[in-house]
């Protein structure tokens, strides 16, 4: 008889949603975790580093108040009140999901879980973080068995790492992931960040607004490069004039220790760039060590992720997976959402996730935001697109809000004017993309949403105006030139 109706083998995002929503279901759950509750988004990534990059924020707030008729006199910050903060906010959080957790009857089994077969697992104790001595255990190995767990059902949860680069010099001193970079007790004077998409370009952000000096190494020619061409763009002019040195269409070939690190770039920017930090933010590889996926019989990729249906089951009955672990969409609200659909099925009910409409978010400065068809892909999957921008120059509310920089692009279908995706750069960004999200959901066109009574002024009403350009209707921009 097994000891649980279901077992969650992580609980980040995607895991304490699935145990939670199991519970309510009226499923007896356990969760078995290797450090906090929260997973990496609550405790090394989402929750942390917006944390940071709001403190960045209001500093370079804060020494251009005079803008405002404000006048604030010696503006310094200090970074372990920085970090200190953020910790506050972690721990906050964290110990609000292990409340959650308790109050939905779900069994919290601290340790990491090794498949012994299908739905049995070893439960063991964790060793130290690879990282630092106060740093993520979320893959750390294990040490000594502590019990075995059985269940009814799995669901696999245990999320990603930082990928590494197969480059000589990866594994010097000083040369750092976005886990390391938590580590880091003073801002450096210069860093190198490998990688502009997310990861690198928001590590970016924040360390030029502290005052370093920031080169960012990109391998294509745009910063961002899964969002729009033009979102990219913009991203690096907005760089550039922050004073970030951003090397696109270049690979760093070798680090080594010189002066502090040396990293040697090829490429159209081919040079050798001193640095006291190297941060490699390059991606991310399944979360699947020492987890015994072969015992279970479970099947992987040829990168590691397991495939999964539009149930989450994976090739072996009674087991599933979500999150990133997956492969599917690397974001904590895609891990929650299947999570949600995991547990739904498992408890009896008819559902499944729908990935058409998946909402991504940048936290830089300016603010990016998706969702949907980039223009290229409209292009590519055979629309013929209408496409809009608006500046946010041409707002009120950005006017007296101080922030104009950036636009939204919509990329609509040319037959039937329905809403393909919507691309956002500058303020709010996170929180504007939901229109977008809600409006591919719900298949509205270029008209619904010009004809929606937007409130003013607001951010919000952007949408509103971008629509009326693409219907060649502007009112607050001058009209294209025929």
């Amino acid at each position: 008889m097994p000891e649980f109706d279901l077992l969650v083998v992580g609980g980040g995002p995607g895991g304490y949603v699935s145990a939670i929503r199991a519970a309510q279901r009226g499923l007896s759950v356990a969760v078995v975790e290797k450090e906090r509750p929260g997973g990496v988004c609550l405790n090394w990534g989402c929750i942390p580093t917006k944390a940071m990059l709001r403190s960045a924020e209001v500093y370079e707030t804060v020494r251009a108040a005079a803008d405002y008729g404000v006048y604030a006199d010696n503006v310094r910050f200090d970074f372990s009140t920085v970090r200190h903060r953020k910790d506050g906010i972690v721990k906050e959080l964290t110990n609000g999901v292990a409340g959650l957790l308790a109050a939905n009857g779900v069994t919290v089994i601290d340790g990491h879980a090794r498949f012994t077969g299908p739905t049995a697992v070893d439960v063991y104790e964790v060793g130290p973080s690879p990282v630092s001595a106060d740093g993520p255990r979320y893959a750390a190995a294990p040490t000594t068995l502590r019990r075995q767990v059985t269940a009814r059902d799995v669901v696999i949860a245990t999320g990603s790492v930082p990928a590494r680069l197969p480059i000589p010099g990866a594994d010097l001193p000083g040369v750092i992931t976005s886990d390391g970079a938590f580590g880091l007790t003073t801002v450096p004077d210069r860093i190198v960040i490998v990688g502009g998409s997310a990861v690198g370009a928001e590590w970016a952000s924040l360390f030029a607004a502290f005052g370093s000096q920031v080169t960012i190494v990109e391998m294509q020619d745009r910063l961002v490069p899964a969002e729009d061409r033009d979102i990219g763009v913009a991203l690096g002019r907005s760089f550039a004039e922050r004073g970030i040195s951003v090397l696109t269409g270049s690979t760093v070939t070798s680090i080594s220790e010189v002066g502090g690190l040396r990293v040697a770039v090829a490429g159209p920017h081919a040079g050798e760039f001193d640095a006291d930090v190297v941060l490699v933010g390059v991606g991310r590889t399944p979360n699947t060590a020492d987890l015994g996926l072969d015992q279970a019989g479970v099947a992987t990729d040829n990168r590691g992720f397991i495939p999964v249906d539009e149930r989450l089951r994976t090739n072996v009955e009674h087991v599933y997976a979500i999150g990133d672990v997956t492969g599917r969409a690397l974001l904590a609200h895609v891990a929650s959402h299947q999570g949600l659909t995991a547990a739904d099925v498992i408890a009896g009910h008819d559902t499944r996730t729908d990935y058409t409409a998946i909402p991504a978010a940048t936290f830089t400065h300016p603010e990016i935001a998706s969702v949907g068809l980039t223009e290229s892909a409209a292009k590519a999957a055979g629309h013929e697109v209408i496409t809009a921008r608006f500046p946010f120059a041409a707002l009120g509310r950005a006017k007296t809000f101080g922030d104009t920089e950036g636009f939204v692009k919509i990329v609509a279908g040319q037959r039937y004017q329905e809403v393909l995706g919507v691309h956002i750069i500058g303020p709010s960004a996170s929180d504007l993309i939901t229109e977008g999200a809600l409006a591919i959901t719900l298949e509205a066109t270029l008209e619904d949403l010009a004809d929606t009574i937007h409130a003013h002024p607001t951010l919000g009403e952007i949408g509103m105006e971008t629509a009326l350009s693409a219907l060649g209707l502007p009112v607050h921009v001058a009209p294209r030139k025929r």
